[in-house]
């Protein structure tokens, strides 16, 4: 149980801010898809009043009934954040990395352009009557987005999906490295979601491989690289990547991004998968929503990577990071991470120091 909190009840409503984009008709129809939301429960569409958005939602609600009829919830239509009372609130609307290949993928001016978006729905919920919800951000950047919501609310009710999506694919890509299934990768990614993400090559398990082996794999995944390395690299192997793309060779991009290490591999997909499936991650980002609305409407708290924010749990430093926490119907709560080598703590530490500054740069203080 949360300092200050006691009993929580149940989780019998969910909105989706953003619900008319691709990632948001991911959310609501995998939800769906998976039976979290029972009749008797309400999923509210949240669309921009005036917008498109708050047109499509009328047949993005008849699409759902019609798919899944009488398992369906109540689906509601709301244009006005005041008006949002649902119990566990998903953010996953706003701007995103650019189309244009040659523009610059800069997370400070996205957190420019969707901050007072965050600000907008993040006042409406903090005033609101009936208790706070829980907020998943799933919005770039994800961690201006926990901070602004966190800073309206009580902020162990607020996480950001961002770190479990890289962790998701990080453990995929070991898993295939070894031929297994992702379950048996124990992994995780933490820091920023974005450029300055950590991988956590010291905790690395997998179920099947002795210690030796797997030590002799990392070694050779790592090549000698610097953590400190991991974020000029990123920008490096981007720009060549996507040169490729814009040339005409997907394929050859695809090629190239698999002679890379796990976390490299697990870093740049994204991008490739953005530039040539409709410019969307749609499918992998709701799914990580989707795994935590699973986990708070199941009534059990589990570890997961999220982006939460700090104050104090780690000597002394507050902020908004990505690290394992505990997570359910409550929120998080802190979970005493496990010990990290000195050069991932490190890499930690120079991720808190770009989202501060990528944070800043969004709140005007240039």
């Amino acid at each position: 149980m949360r300092q200050g909190q006691t009993d929580t009840p149940p989780v019998r409503s969910v909105a989706v801010i953003g619900a008319a984009g691709a990632c948001g008709r991911q959310v609501v129809t995998q939800s769906l898809d998976r039976s979290l939301l029972d009749p008797d429960s309400r999923l509210q569409l949240i669309g921009h009043r005036g917008g498109a958005s708050a047109n499509e939602m009328h047949g993005l609600r008849a699409d759902l009934r019609d798919a899944f009829a009488d398992d369906a919830p109540v689906i509601e239509l709301i244009d006005d954040p005041d008006a949002i009372d649902a119990d566990l609130v998903v953010m996953i609307a706003g701007a995103t990395v650019p189309t244009d290949l040659t523009a610059n993928v800069d997370r400070a001016l996205l957190a420019e352009r969707n901050r007072r978006l965050f600000e907008t729905y993040a006042d409406a919920l903090a005033a609101r009557a009936g208790g706070e919800p829980l907020v998943i951000v799933q919005s770039n950047p994800v961690e201006l987005g926990v901070a602004v919501f966190s800073e309206r609310l009580e902020r162990h009710r607020v996480v950001g999906a961002g770190a479990w999506s890289d962790t998701m694919r990080f453990r995929r890509e070991i898993a295939d490295s070894f031929g297994v299934r992702r379950t048996a990768v124990r992994a995780a990614m933490i820091g920023q979601h974005g450029d300055h993400l950590v991988p956590v090559w010291s905790r690395v398990q997998v179920d099947g491989v002795d210690e030796a082996e797997l030590a002799a794999w990392v070694a050779g995944q790592r090549r000698g690289r610097s953590l400190a390395q991991l974020p000029a690299e990123i920008v490096a192997q981007r720009g060549r990547l996507l040169a490729l793309v814009g040339s005409g060779d997907v394929g050859g991009a695809f090629a190239a991004v698999e002679e890379l290490p796990a976390d490299l591999r697990a870093a740049l997909k994204p991008f490739l998968v953005h530039y040539t499936a409709g410019h969307t991650t749609e499918i992998v980002t709701a799914h990580a929503v989707v795994d935590l609305i699973a986990l708070a409407m199941a009534g059990d708290d589990i570890q997961r990577p999220l982006q939460v924010r700090l104050d104090g749990e780690i000597d002394g430093i507050s902020g908004v990071i990505g690290l394992p926490v505990l997570f359910g119907p409550a929120g998080w709560q802190w979970a005493t991470p496990p010990q990290i080598e000195h050069d991932e703590m490190d890499a930690l530490l120079a991720s808190m120091d770009s989202i501060a500054a990528a944070n800043a740069f969004a709140r005007g203080g240039r």
